[in-house]
């Protein structure tokens, strides 16, 4: 059974994500998809939002046939990370290593997003050479330059990684302009880590001149103030505290 997947994509959890776990997840069905990872930079936040609306499960299955798989962004101290089927606790700064090693330990997979994208903090060469990662994102619907993508290619074809596609949506309409075809019968979380690991099909696409446009303005608006997330925000005005992403 093959299933579409986008293993990276960012809500507005994120500092620089726009649109709502519900949005992302109403595009992706709408484009066919049958799954979705939710990356939203160093936090997790997302997760416990969809468990409590009900549109995720504890045991990693789906939801009226749609499975979010939970994840995180981490920006480690030598670029980006992706923890694809665990949760992760604040980690933004420390050493990509130490990262991996506990995504493990948590039994999820570390897996770098647009290596050798000198402008999206890429992880380089020469850290991916010391790194445990158990996958490589060899293309990034919204990379920098196409030749990182290439980069990226290569280095997996010659290290032996598995290799994944994605669209680093920052908003819903991007969602699922690239993705990854897992071909297994268990659709679950722990089917959908088990697949990535072995050989996949990719689905390569990149972003609309429209939606860069989109994402570089996103990115623009996260240096210029702190986002506070709507429903968050209120709950915490309820309170007399309001709780700002960090």
């Amino acid at each position: 059974m093959p299933l579409n997947i986008d293993l990276h994509a960012h809500t507005f959890f994120s500092g620089d994500g726009v649109s709502s776990p519900e949005d992302l997840i109403a595009a992706a069905r709408a484009k066919g998809l049958h799954g979705l990872a939710i990356t939203d930079h160093n936090t997790c936040d997302a997760v416990n939002y969809l468990l409590e609306k009900g549109l995720m499960r504890l045991d990693g299955l789906p939801v009226d046939g749609f499975l979010v798989v939970p994840g995180v962004e981490v920006t480690t101290a030598e670029g980006h990370l992706l923890c694809i089927g665990a949760e992760l606790p604040y980690l933004k700064g420390k050493p990509a290593r130490a990262v991996c090693d506990l995504i493990h330990e948590r039994g999820g997979l570390a897996i770098p997003p647009h290596p050798y994208d000198l402008f999206r903090a890429g992880i380089r060469f020469s850290v991916l050479e010391t790194l445990p990662i158990d996958a490589l994102e060899v293309f990034n619907a919204a990379t920098t330059l196409r030749r990182y993508n290439r980069y990226a290619f290569k280095y997996a074809q010659i290290r032996g990684l598995p290799m994944v596609d994605a669209s680093d949506a920052h908003h819903a309409a991007a969602v699922g302009t690239a993705y990854t075809i897992l071909n297994t019968e268990d659709f679950s979380v722990k089917g959908v880590l088990a697949q990535i690991i072995k050989s996949n099909e990719l689905n390569q696409q990149y972003l609309t001149p429209r939606d860069s446009l989109r994402k570089t303005w996103n990115n623009w608006l996260r240096l210029r103030r702190r986002k506070k997330i709507p429903e968050l925000a209120a709950k915490g005005n309820r309170n007399g505290k309001v709780k700002t992403e960090k």
